[in-house]
């Protein structure tokens, strides 16, 4: 249970790092393609929601393509990847509550702060690539990720 936690807490903890504020990073930022905008419902206010668009290495690495965040505005968080090109890539995200860009833990190693996973599956442990996945092609995508 302690290393399902901790390995938990390294996989969140790098989204908060590698987090941008409104901007795309890497391979995304560099190519044409389409969009994929993500939706959030959350139920609380204050903070705001980090979000990390992953392909498989690095979902496996904990280093995302691209980190966006995005303000609450009434119970909902909103943003958009744009210039996805088609491919297979999983979404892991938070709400920050507390604005300290990383996820915060409980002295047992559980999370302080709700997250969520692209499909919306959540397990006891770290998400998985294999829950998480899902393909782009070159149509604009809008999901909702719960918390």
């Amino acid at each position: 249970m302690k290393t399902i936690v901790t390995t938990l807490a390294l996989l969140i903890s790098s989204l908060f790092l590698n987090a941008q504020s409104e901007t795309a990073i890497s391979e995304v930022s560099e190519s044409e393609g389409t969009t994929i905008t993500v939706n959030v419902p959350v139920p609380g206010t204050g903070g705001k929601v980090i979000v990390g668009l992953y392909d498989e290495s690095g979902f496996a690495k904990r280093i995302p393509l691209a980190g966006l965040e995005s303000d609450i505005v009434d119970g909902n968080a909103t943003v958009t990847f744009t210039n996805v090109t088609p491919g297979t890539y999983g979404i892991t995200l938070f709400h920050d509550k507390n604005d300290n860009k990383r996820m915060d833990f409980e002295p047992n190693g559980m999370p302080k702060e709700m997250y969520g996973v692209s499909n919306n599956v959540m397990s006891y442990g770290p998400p998985q690539w294999s829950d998480a996945k899902f393909e782009v092609v070159n149509e604009p995508i809008t999901m909702e990720i719960r918390m």
